[in-house]
């Protein structure tokens, strides 16, 4: 993946380019809240500006793409039956739950789960995997697959459009076609698989509850699917956090969850996912309520685990994936895009990691961006861990570091467009459900580019270090 823009762009095109993106964004809700407007995380409509973006899209050779794309129903697969093994879970986890208290925390209520024999007959996930094209072996390796709060579903198909947009009108000065770039129906899809489960679910009063941070700049990525449930399916949505549901909820005998009086079918974290998300007994005493009820869970506490690094890397280990997969074909398939991925009880992998930093990435149990350590960081962080001794190192995964190839871009962000060598990070989105032993969703369901520059260690945009992007597919 490359954030190729032709080198024949001049730079006062590109600026007129970028002005008319960002009314185009503010025309048509590809919007964030401003760090600038205290208000802007908490009361809609206050204080907007463009979500930064790539004024043109990543290139990419087409079977890439497809294998990324081939992918996704795997992994949705994989991650239900991995979700049903709680001792797999519990017993990978186990040292890391000494060392890191949120993960502990999550165990826990997975452990009350077990002991009541808790069914869970609708699963939902709505899943992304994450991946970058490895510029030295030239494949498609993984970065992470997340399975809670997958986020810019609803904002990344404007990016697309907008691309779109731009190269119909400035197409005799860019030389690229439109029909390239892919079509990523990815907000209206995770719409449609929460209408589904909410129609599994057979109670047409009752509601989705969306699980939110008391502050979110990011609102208007969740009022599209929100939107999408409405309009397109007549399912209400109402948002909540963790603090408002331990106030306002309660299960009644039959497992019924009611939030603010109303009947929940479906519970759509957007939040819950750092550990950030519980700052009181509060917030964690919402999460056990909202399991121990019959709400379907999107996604549920076992589901979550499975998202987890350590899980990531048991299963990257030899003949794990078969314990979970019957389809030689599928198996293949995964293992081609895992990236070498070590825990740290692996003596020989941390002295390697101290001598060459530059090849590795440790990474804590955390989601969300901002986490990751590199370079003479990791070095000192093994350094230190190593002679602290104990179970400290069980925080952490280590990483093969992926180097994807730099290519000239232009990122705008604040109005103002960038010029510089990025890089290219490609999220497929998943959608599963099941009920019971009826699979009604297994699809790959849209995708995310996300560019940052190339000096930047981090990806996530709501971090602050990339901008949305789109895809443009090269034959090779």
């Amino acid at each position: 993946m490359s954030a190729a823009v032709p080198p024949a762009v001049d730079p006062a095109v590109a600026e007129e380019m970028a002005r008319e993106a960002a009314a185009w964004c503010a025309l048509h809700g590809l919007v964030v809240g401003d760090r600038a407007d205290p208000r802007s995380a908490t009361v809609p409509g206050v204080g907007l500006v463009h979500a930064p973006f790539a004024l043109l899209p990543a290139h990419l050779p087409e079977p890439f793409w497809r294998q990324a794309c081939e992918l996704a129903p795997i992994f949705n697969e994989l991650v239900d039956r991995v979700s049903l093994d709680g001792k797999f879970l519990q017993d990978s986890l186990s040292k890391t739950r000494q060392v890191d208290d949120f993960t502990s925390r999550l165990l826990e209520i997975h452990r009350k789960m077990i002991e009541i024999n808790k069914e869970e007959n609708i699963r939902l996930g709505l899943h992304r995997s994450d991946y970058m094209l490895d510029s030295e072996t030239s494949s498609l390796l993984q970065i992470e697959l997340n399975t809670i709060s997958a986020s810019f579903s609803g904002l990344g198909p404007l990016v697309s459009e907008l691309h779109r947009t731009l190269m119909n009108q400035h197409g005799h000065l860019l030389s690229l076609e439109p029909k390239r770039v892919p079509g990523n129906a990815a907000s209206s899809k995770f719409a449609e698989a929460l209408a589904r489960a909410w129609a599994e679910f057979n109670v047409d009063s009752a509601i989705v509850l969306m699980i939110v941070q008391p502050e979110e700049r990011n609102m208007y990525d969740q009022y599209w699917i929100t939107k999408h449930l409405k309009e397109s399916h007549g399912v209400t949505t109402i948002r909540k956090t963790l603090s408002q549901v331990e106030a306002e909820g309660q299960v009644l005998p039959d497992g019924s969850l009611l939030v603010d009086g109303k009947k929940v079918a479906v519970v759509y974290y957007r939040a819950g996912y750092t550990p950030n998300d519980y700052p009181s007994e509060a917030e964690w005493s919402a999460r056990l309520l909202i399991e121990q009820s019959s709400a379907v869970k999107c996604p549920s506490i076992s589901y979550h685990l499975v998202g987890t690094k350590k899980i990531q890397q048991e299963l990257a280990k030899p003949n794990v994936l078969e314990r979970f997969l019957e389809n030689k074909e599928d198996i293949a398939k995964l293992r081609k895009c895992f990236a070498g991925l070590w825990s740290l009880d692996d003596e020989g992998i941390i002295k390697t990691a101290i001598e060459k930093p530059e090849l590795f990435v440790l990474k804590p149990q955390r989601e969300g961006g901002g986490n990751n350590i590199y370079g003479l960081d990791l070095q000192e962080t093994l350094t230190r861990l190593q002679k602290e001794g104990g179970d400290a190192l069980a925080a952490y995964i280590l990483m093969q570091r992926i180097f994807p190839k730099a290519s000239h871009s232009y990122l705008v962000r604040g109005g103002i467009c960038h010029e510089g060598l990025a890089i290219s990070e490609l999220g497929i989105y998943g959608a599963y459900l099941r009920n019971k032993d009826k699979v009604v969703i297994n699809d790959q369901s849209g995708y995310l580019m996300r560019t940052k520059v190339s000096s930047s260690d981090e990806g996530g945009v709501a971090a602050g270090f990339a901008v949305l992007d789109s895809l443009y597919l090269t034959d090779k």
